[in-house]
């Protein structure tokens, strides 16, 4: 939707609201809904405020210490929303209404450097400085179930009734008893300007997955989180609800495969189809950086249940050719020659992970490593490679000691995003599980 577009629905008294976004460290949507005649006479030039804490709580939206940019000494003020009105779009499942992304700055101008679209906008700019551009695509699963979100918390989110009783990956029989819901969100997504290429059924107990066609990185970014937050309220829409999480239960994760290839600025030819080194180089860095970066892919304590043998998501560091056991499958031929990144689970925020590949793939071409021998057979099994964390405080480690990261993302950033995995291990650590009741109230 161009701007005009819009002032001419406002004019028509076809919509009357704008969501206003930014995307927070968790990769959700935060902002205002703002309506739309202030928006299109007054926002669109000077932009909105919000707090700036935004970008400094937890999960739970709680105030927590350790962030230098948003603090209870620094008063907790506004940063501005800036809209981007590249991404402005209708929002078919809501009346009347439209949405617009933001970058953020601060009063005098400068970037909110550790807003994660600024993250991701740093590497961009880094690839124009080659003249290149990412071309990327996010495959995202989710989990959908029969209860409602304020069944399913009042219930604690356990003894859920899954949309599917059994493995429906690929079947059409299985995904035909809840298309109602997918065909809803499918449309109301290709109504929004995403461009759906289709919906398939996965392999846990109500698990689909649906696919958009690739575009460039920050385009990809962007729908990607504007499709999580629709399904999920389209989903309520329809008294059912729809996890995200990267484990929700013992069997199949939620999984978020990311593919990346580069791209020439003034032609859009393929890189990495053109020029075989330059691919090497690229995939090569991306390889040897990943357990270091692994934090930006794999973020949440529940990441990490993901990385199990024979689950299909990746204990290896390691790449093959179409091979879905590693953590990196390159995929297709010419034009379509890429990689895809197996590591992320549907809890990842797309921006960091992206900023964090291209970090390390550009790390591999200055620095002219290697492509190490693809692996043959199962990664699972295979001898002489190293592996993925296995816990966030391991990737947290990694990361607190990359020089890679201090290098590519800057000292802010690092420290900022360390600070986010430290409130997660503190609050996990002072909880008391389930699991540790059912072990121990009788039997310790």
């Amino acid at each position: 939707m161009t701007l005009d577009e819009l002032r001419a629905e406002v004019q028509a008294g076809r919509i009357d609201t704008v969501l206003l976004c930014l995307t927070d460290m968790q990769g959700r949507l935060q902002g205002k809904r703002m309506h739309a005649r202030f928006f299109v006479d007054e926002v669109v030039a000077h932009g909105a405020e919000a707090c700036n804490y935004l970008l400094a709580v937890d999960v739970e939206m709680n105030t927590v210490d350790g962030y230098a940019m948003s603090s209870w000494s620094r008063g907790y003020g506004d940063f501005v929303m800036a809209p981007d009105l590249e991404t402005l779009m209708p929002v078919p499942w809501l009346e009347g209404t439209a949405l617009c992304l933001v970058d953020l700055r601060w009063q005098d101008g400068s970037d909110v450097v550790a807003s994660p679209r600024q993250v991701l906008r740093r590497q961009l700019d880094r690839l124009a400085e080659r003249g290149w551009m990412a071309n990327a695509g996010s495959e995202l699963e989710f989990i959908l179930f029969e209860d409602s979100y304020e069944q399913a918390w009042d219930k604690g989110y356990v003894d859920l009734t899954p949309a599917n009783r059994y493995n429906v990956d690929y079947s059409i029989l299985g995904t035909t008893r809840v298309e109602p819901l997918l065909r809803a969100i499918r449309n109301a997504m290709a109504g929004a300007g995403l461009r759906v290429e289709d919906s398939k059924g996965e392999c846990n107990f109500g698990q689909h997955e649906i696919n958009f066609h690739y575009t460039d990185a920050l385009t990809t970014c962007d729908r990607h989180v504007v499709f999580k937050n629709g399904a999920k309220e389209i989903a309520a829409q329809h008294g059912q609800a729809i996890t995200f999480m990267a484990k929700y239960d013992a069997r199949e994760g939620n999984s978020c495969h990311l593919h990346l290839s580069l791209a020439d600025e003034a032609t859009g030819a393929n890189v990495f189809a053109d020029d075989d080194a330059t691919f090497d180089a690229f995939l090569a860095g991306a390889i040897a950086g990943l357990r270091e970066l692994t934090l930006l892919l794999a973020p949440n304590i529940n990441s990490y249940k993901r990385f199990a043998a024979g689950s299909f998501a990746p204990t290896a560091v390691a790449w093959g050719n179409d091979n879905r056991t590693c953590a990196f499958r390159v995929v297709g031929h010419g034009p379509g020659r890429r990689f895809e990144c197996r590591l992320p689970g549907g809890d990842v925020n797309p921006y960091l992970a992206l900023a964090g590949l291209i970090a390390a793939g550009l790390d591999g071409i200055e620095n002219g490593r290697a492509l190490p021998p693809a692996c043959e057979g199962n990664a699972y099994t295979a001898q002489d490679v190293e592996h993925v964390p296995t816990t966030l405080r391991e990737a947290r480690a990694l990361f607190a000691d990359s020089a890679l990261a201090r290098a590519a993302l800057g000292e802010e950033v690092v420290a900022h995003y360390l600070n986010m995995a430290d409130v997660e291990l503190a609050a996990y650590d002072a909880s008391v599980t389930d699991w540790e009741r059912v072990r121990g109230f009788e039997r310790l």
